[in-house]
């Protein structure tokens, strides 16, 4: 039987507010959107990225695909994200499943193949475009 994971997602931080991103351990999903600054909406378009990191602020502030995250949100819009606080092991298997189920364009590793034992992720909160739950299967 999997083993499941749950994830709680906050949200949307817009590129100009991502200092606000937790700098804590966790998840974090990468989104092409458009903003609406009258009704103070976000319209999410487009999940593009799965990342992980021990201090998820500082891994987005310095990621090195912002030139290709960019080269996906057309005039009009922007990047957004959303951050689930999640400690190791569980962090990596979790973007690993999220990242081979989903296979956001802007991802490489766990597109083809997902290393692990078998793991179900609940995902809650601000994730939308994410599958949930989904249970992930060990490939060989």
């Amino acid at each position: 039987m999997a083993k499941t994971i749950s994830l709680e997602f906050e949200g949307y931080y817009r590129e100009i507010n991502k200092g606000g991103i937790p700098a804590k351990s966790g998840i974090y999903l990468v989104y092409v959107c458009r903003y609406n600054g009258t009704e103070g909406t976000v319209t999410l378009d487009k999940l593009i990225y799965i990342g992980e990191a021990e201090n998820v602020n500082e891994r987005v502030d310095n990621h090195g695909k912002w030139p290709e995250w960019r080269q996906y949100a057309p005039r009009g819009s922007q990047i957004c994200f959303s951050f689930a606080g999640v400690t190791n092991p569980d962090r990596e298997r979790a973007e690993a499943a999220l990242i081979y189920h989903h296979k956001p364009p802007c991802n490489n590793e766990y597109t083809d193949s997902f290393p692990f034992e078998d793991k179900t992720v609940k995902s809650t909160g601000q994730c939308a475009r994410l599958s949930s739950p989904i249970t992930v299967h060990r490939t060989y």
